[in-house]
């Protein structure tokens, strides 16, 4: 089964779901990283490229407030500043993987984990571990997650935060590629969440893996792989 050109199509358009301006620098970095042929770490090094550009396009969407500073040659500029604080929370464990990419724009920033699996007895996702910054309902999150299939455990995820007193509209879904039946359903279970994606793939087969994608992400980052 892959999803039909419908289903892209209402994803690339939904207001909510911003795709990173598709240039031929992005369209060369996805090719190395979709390549099963590229060593281990050429795949990380070339992943991390991407995960910055993501990252970077995630604070875009953060509230700013107008600021004005003085330049060192005594003129004033009127400018901006982030408003709010910010954390993200990794799904482990491929989303650990974009941690340092968050880190290298946002120092110091606090990243929380949740591990979450399929229930063998139910095969609905469950939550095995959960460990948030105490404040986290204070501040802005930058989920981070690479690869978004059915939504299954990326929602399971995102109730857990709402539990944990994060607003809804302060969450910020962040991942390389996602299948868009995955990606409108969170939109349409969550009214106010955005979702930042490098590309939207044609859609996920019978084992629920996307194509074209690129494998499991996670082994072949930590170097896992069979």
């Amino acid at each position: 089964m892959v999803t039909c050109k419908r289903d892209n199509a209402a994803a690339a358009e939904h207001p909510r779901l911003h795709l990173l301006p598709q240039t031929n620098q992005l369209k060369g970095l996805m090719t190395i990283i979709r390549d099963t042929n590229t060593p281990r770490g050429d795949f990380v090094f070339y992943s991390d490229r991407v995960i910055r550009l993501l990252v970077e396009e995630g604070l875009n969407y953060l509230p700013v407030v107008p600021k004005e500073v003085t330049t060192p040659m005594g003129a004033t500029f009127q400018g901006v500043a982030f408003e709010g604080r910010i954390c993200g929370v990794s799904i482990m464990r491929a989303g650990e993987s974009m941690e340092q990419g968050l880190r290298d724009v946002c120092t110091s920033v606090r990243i929380g984990k949740v591990l979450i699996q399929r229930d063998e007895r139910t095969a609905q996702p469950k939550l095995y571990y959960s460990k948030l910054p105490k404040d986290i309902a204070d501040r802005w999150v930058l989920l981070l997650d690479p690869m978004l299939a059915t939504g299954g455990s990326a929602i399971k995820c995102i109730e857990v935060l709402l539990e944990a007193g994060v607003k809804e509209e302060c969450i910020l879904f962040v991942n390389l590629i996602c299948a868009p039946e995955g990606a409108l359903m969170m939109l349409e279970k969550f009214s106010k969440l955005q979702i930042i994606t490098a590309e939207i793939d044609e859609g996920i087969d019978e084992q629920k893996f996307i194509l074209p994608g690129l494998g499991d992400f996670g082994d072949r980052y930590f170097g896992t792989e069979d």
